[in-house]
């Protein structure tokens, strides 16, 4: 397991997730698995790439996971089982090192997204459902903390102005609920990695 694994669990075990209060604004509630896996000692992130054809947020770049189903035993739960319906994989072994900052989705669909890291085990061979995604992509997380990869625009919707966050890997591009969601992530890798020790 590499080290960064274990700082980040013991640092996400000291802070409560951020809140999400909208008031006014009825949201539903999703959770996604942050899949994190070892390459060649190295730590990289996986997402998925959603087929053109589903009604929210077609062909963009995600993390496993959906809605709260009723029984579902967790928001927790929810993020192993849709991981385990869109990667075809076993999530018994999966080691979760706790949850980042909920996020709303920006527009027509609604979510409250709860946000899990969790460390897959190693040589899953994965077997996506097509009819969730279209690839599988994974990127080292050096890669992430590079500056120039990263770009942030204005934009906005019904009044409000917010930023939203861009992070390119070769042609993909990852950005809008799966952005923010990243950039809390490299927030606290950025500090633990900087940490002397």
């Amino acid at each position: 397991m590499h080290p960064l694994f274990d700082a980040l669990a013991a640092r996400l075990a000291t802070r409560a997730p951020g809140a999400l209060l909208l008031p006014d604004v009825a949201l539903r509630e999703a959770a996604v698995l942050v899949p994190l896996v070892l390459h060649d000692g190295q730590p990289h992130v996986l997402f998925t790439k959603r087929p053109s054809t589903l009604r929210h947020h077609a062909g963009q770049y995600s993390f496993p996971g959906g809605s709260r189903d009723p029984e579902d035993p967790s928001l927790l739960g929810t993020a192993l089982r849709e991981t385990r319906e869109e990667l075809g994989i076993d999530v018994s072994d999966v080691r979760v090192l706790g949850a980042l900052d909920a996020v709303p989705t920006v527009g027509g669909s609604g979510f409250r997204i709860h946000p899990f890291v969790g460390v897959l085990p190693p040589g899953l061979a994965y077997a996506p459902n097509p009819a969730e995604v279209e690839f599988i992509v994974e990127v080292p997380l050096s890669h992430l903390h590079v500056p120039g990869f990263h770009r942030t625009e204005s934009h906005s919707s019904r009044g409000v102005v917010y930023d939203v966050d861009f992070y390119t890997y070769e042609t993909h591009i990852i950005w809008g609920a799966t952005g923010r969601i990243l950039r809390d992530l490299l927030g606290l890798t950025a500090e633990l990695m900087a940490a002397p020790g």
